[in-house]
């Protein structure tokens, strides 16, 4: 599986009873592919995937991979900190038929590097899935190492990084000493270009559920020679990218695709709450700056 461009990280619409959406998530689907994204990734952390039940998470996979009908690859989000737990999410996203796994690192447990490498080993050896590490130390309270990544580069099935360490020196430490192979993607929708600069592949990205097609352009100019025009996308979507944040994802991008149309209401689950009103009315003050998608 080789991994590189513009990958949404989907959410996941509920009805206002709390309910899967699955028919707001389908159309969803379809216009992200008819925006020309390269890849979906439902059931991460824009995808709600802590307060989903085992159950919602194979149906939302499923359905996904369904819909998508082959057209885009999908990688399902079934990270855990147990390493049994997420062998067994990502068994059932390969039977459901996934084209690779996106895993966050062990959060709370705080394992060592040679904790993490093994989890991830482990993982590759017994779900027969292409896996997809994620670093994000803002939400896990551990780090996976640029040497720590460099040998995860080198196991069968392990295909790439979605890095959001927020550390390009380290993210750069990390390329230079992985595989050729390797495909880092950007975790940080703001990073995405430095991170194309420096010999990532791409991005796995919130922005992109409200942007596909300037996400996936932005990516694009980069990769085809035209950094001006990917750097004049960078500048027309920074603001976007940096409110969609103002508060914990994904409650401002949901909270962006009901004022847009694109789900029917913004229900999250608890502990997640509505976006307040200040921070909503420099959202929608955003998005109508922007226009159209």
């Amino acid at each position: 599986m080789r991994l590189e461009g513009t990958y949404t990280a989907l959410v996941t619409p509920f009805h206002a009873d709390g309910s899967l959406d699955l028919d707001s998530l389908a159309r969803l689907v379809d216009w992200q592919i008819d925006s020309g994204i390269e890849g979906l990734v439902p059931c991460g952390s824009t995808g709600e995937s802590a307060t989903l039940t085992p159950e919602e998470h194979v149906e939302v996979i499923r359905h996904v991979v369904d819909v998508a009908g082959g057209r885009v690859p999908v990688v399902a989000g079934t990270g855990s900190n147990s390493t049994r737990e997420a062998i067994e999410f990502t068994v059932e996203a390969r039977q459901a038929g996934a084209d690779g796994a996106l895993l966050i690192s062990p959060y709370y447990n705080k394992p060592t590097q040679d904790g993490i490498f093994l989890h991830y080993r482990t993982i590759a050896e017994e779900s027969g899935l292409p896996l997809l590490p994620y670093n994000i130390p803002g939400r896990t309270a551990s780090t996976i190492e640029p040497e720590t990544s460099a040998r995860l580069s080198r196991l069968p099935g392990v295909v790439g990084l979605k890095e959001a360490g927020g550390d390009l020196v380290k993210a750069a430490e990390t390329i230079a000493q992985s595989d050729p192979d390797f495909a880092v993607l950007s975790g940080d929708d703001a990073l995405t270009l430095p991170l194309l600069a420096i010999g990532g592949r791409g991005v796995i990205s919130t922005t992109a559920n409200v942007a596909p097609r300037e996400m996936g352009d932005l990516v694009r100019a980069f990769r085809s020679g035209d950094p001006d025009r990917a750097r004049d996308l960078h500048y027309r979507l920074l603001d976007l990218m940096r409110v969609l944040f103002i508060e914990p994802n994904p409650i401002p991008v949901k909270t962006a695709l009901a004022t847009s149309g694109r789900i029917p209401n913004a229900t999250l689950r608890l502990p997640l709450t509505e976006m307040q009103k200040a921070n909503r009315d420099r959202l929608e003050s955003t998005l109508a700056s922007l226009g159209p998608s």
